[in-house]
């Protein structure tokens, strides 16, 4: 895995156990409005979850077109 895979999958851990704690009534950010800092939570996971599926759907694109190009490359070695 590279850099950017564990830094979203850190955040994706993050941003659940935010919202873990926002459903248990516990506030980890010091914010006073309980509708802001849920609205916040909620944000804060949606984002972090579409930038991490984006950046794997990214990858899997990459990781095919490679597959494809090395395929070809052996095609072309047996004739």
């Amino acid at each position: 895995m590279d850099k950017g895979t564990i830094i979203s999958i850190i955040a994706v851990i993050i941003a659940a156990v935010n919202q873990v704690f926002v459903l248990l009534g516990k506030s980890p950010m010091p914010i006073d409005s309980e509708l802001i800092e849920q609205f916040l939570s909620a944000v804060f996971t949606v984002t972090t979850a579409i930038i991490a599926w984006i950046r794997n759907r990214r990858s899997n694109s990459e990781i095919d077109k490679a597959n494809r190009r090395t395929q070809a490359k052996g095609k072309k070695k047996l004739k």
